[in-house]
């Protein structure tokens, strides 16, 4: 592509209790970090969302200007025009940064970890990047969850699946009707383009829920991550 390649993505990780067969990558939301975000759901279940088989990988995004902060620097996986999902994606940053988290499902990969064991999502912003990554450029992981998320309405992604013929990775949302950053209908709309586009999905209403996470919230992630990840991977022939 002509650029040099990104400078590897800073990681906290949890590492799993037993042997590791499968990873989960974990997208903090806009001026965040993979610690900020791994100490923020430390903090709701009283300890790290931990594993006997999964490993998963808190990333934190690069420093760059960011425009709905008058291109202050910020944490943020790519930049926006503002934050709103009728206006135009920014398309340069978010293909890059696919570029380098690329790179690290690479890594797993690398690690020994198939690409149809590893689950991508995130909080926010990180939920929008995740649905870039996964539906776009690697359409054979696990899955993807996307929490207080959305994608704009001529979202990239849309265009993707509109020639897509492959199977899909299943999507698990979950949003807060309270929610006065991501609004409610903007994640629900989400959810019914990319169902209509093939997907297979499921949104889960939290009732009074702000643009946050809750204990609730985060056991049912828990419990989708493993169903979609169950311990005993069918061994590689």
């Amino acid at each position: 592509l002509g650029m040099a390649a990104p400078a590897a993505l800073q990681r906290s990780v949890v590492f799993p209790a037993g042997r590791h067969t499968a990873s989960l990558i974990f997208l903090h939301g806009s001026g965040d970090t993979g610690q900020g975000a791994r100490a923020w759901i430390k903090q709701i279940l009283n300890q790290d969302m931990a594993f006997q088989h999964i490993k998963v990988i808190y990333p934190t995004a690069p420093a760059r200007p960011y425009t709905p902060m008058k291109g202050a620097f910020s944490n943020v996986w790519f930049d926006r025009y503002k934050i709103c999902n009728d206006c135009p994606e920014h398309i340069e940053s978010i293909d890059s940064m696919c570029r380098g988290l690329t790179d690290l499902i690479n890594d797993e990969v690398k690690n020994g970890i198939a690409k149809n064991r590893i689950l991508i999502g995130g909080f926010s912003m990180g939920g929008g990047m995740a649905m870039h990554l996964a539906y776009r450029f690697h359409q054979d992981l696990a899955g993807v969850f996307a929490l207080s998320s959305f994608l704009n309405k001529d979202s990239a992604v849309y265009q993707a699946l509109k020639r897509n013929e492959s199977a899909l990775p299943e999507l698990f949302q979950c949003h807060g009707t309270a929610d006065d950053l991501v609004l409610y209908s903007w994640g629900e709309e989400t959810n019914k383009m990319l169902k209509s586009l093939g997907v297979s999905t499921s949104l889960h209403t939290f009732p009074n829920l702000n643009h946050e996470l809750n204990r609730t919230e985060i056991e049912k992630l828990k419990s989708w991550i493993v169903k979609k990840l169950p311990v005993d991977a069918p061994k590689a022939n």
